[in-house]
């Protein structure tokens, strides 16, 4: 007589431990999930508190529940007199910051394409050593930098105007590392050398070819440079002293300054806030599209 085959027990499920796709191992993954919820909500609820508290009126200012916009004129109003404040002197604020971002963005990105062009694709003694250097002034702050850049200047007579705004910030060493980068990705040693033996030199191989294949890197480099330069407020408000120069930044602050005084600017500067942001995401999203890491586009081009 056989005995009858028994299947052998499973075995026991040790304690502590779950199989894949048990409630502990999703609850363990959502967690990432839920950081970049309160990131966003972080980042979000400034924002949406700047938009609804510009609808309202000084006298509703703090007296209506915060997260409740207004209904009435109150954002036409505020813009109103925003823009009848000390003649209009707002929007010249406004102007110089766009003058400011956009000349300063522009020449900041070409030195840094000139630059990491050079590091990238030429080899002479120091590359290394200057390469480290220039990566070494992304770690210096700006409040560093402040006081000899403003010295420097002022002995140059170039205190208290556009230049000395403008020129502090055309050296841009991220941007420089960047452009290296892309540089040495995008441009291919071949294209080089064939345009050399096409006989054409150094200065129109930079503009014809490498400019070209790295226009998207410089695009991002130009709108990084360009919030920088459109959120900075140390180095003109050391350097300008004439309110008609001054960017939004700085100008906003005065009126803020003035605000502990007079409760009603509290309003027109909220409202200055939420039109200084407009650019920018105008900016943005005008450019959004031009934001690709298709280095094969390029080289088509």
């Amino acid at each position: 007589m056989t005995a009858a085959t028994v299947a052998p027990a499973p075995p026991r499920e040790r304690a502590g431990t779950r199989e894949p796709g048990t409630p502990g191992r999703r609850g363990i993954a959502l967690l990432p999930t839920a950081a970049l919820v309160l990131g966003a909500v972080y980042c979000i609820v400034p924002t949406l508190w700047i938009l609804i508290a510009a609808t309202k009126s000084p006298a509703h200012l703090f007296s209506t529940a915060t997260y409740v916009p207004s209904l009435d004129d109150g954002l036409v109003r505020n813009i109103r007199e925003l823009s009848a404040y000390h003649g209009g002197i707002f929007w010249r604020w406004m102007f110089n910051s766009f003058l400011y971002a956009f000349v300063g963005g522009v020449l900041a990105s070409a030195v840094s394409a000139a630059t990491g062009y050079a590091l990238a694709k030429y080899e002479f003694a120091g590359r290394t050593a200057l390469f480290n250097v220039i990566l070494a002034g992304v770690l210096l702050p700006q409040i560093v930098l402040a006081i000899p850049q403003y010295l420097l200047l002022s002995h140059a007579g170039l205190n208290d105007s556009y230049l000395g705004v403008i020129l502090p910030q055309l050296f841009n060493p991220y941007g420089i590392y960047l452009c290296r980068i892309y540089a040495a990705a995008a441009v291919e040693d071949s294209l080089l050398e064939a345009g050399r033996i096409d006989g054409a030199g150094e200065f129109r191989l930079f503009r014809s070819v490498g400019l070209r294949l790295m226009t998207p890197g410089l695009i991002t480099v130009f709108l990084l440079q360009f919030i920088v330069i459109w959120n900075n407020f140390l180095l003109p408000f050391v350097m300008v002293a004439d309110d008609s120069k001054f960017p939004l930044t700085v100008g906003l602050y005065s009126m803020l300054r003035h605000g502990a005084a007079e409760a009603s600017l509290y309003s027109l500067v909220i409202t200055g806030t939420l039109l200084s942001v407009l650019p920018v995401i105008a900016l943005f999203l005008s450019l959004q599209r031009y934001w690709r890491i298709d280095l094969v586009t390029g080289a088509v081009r």
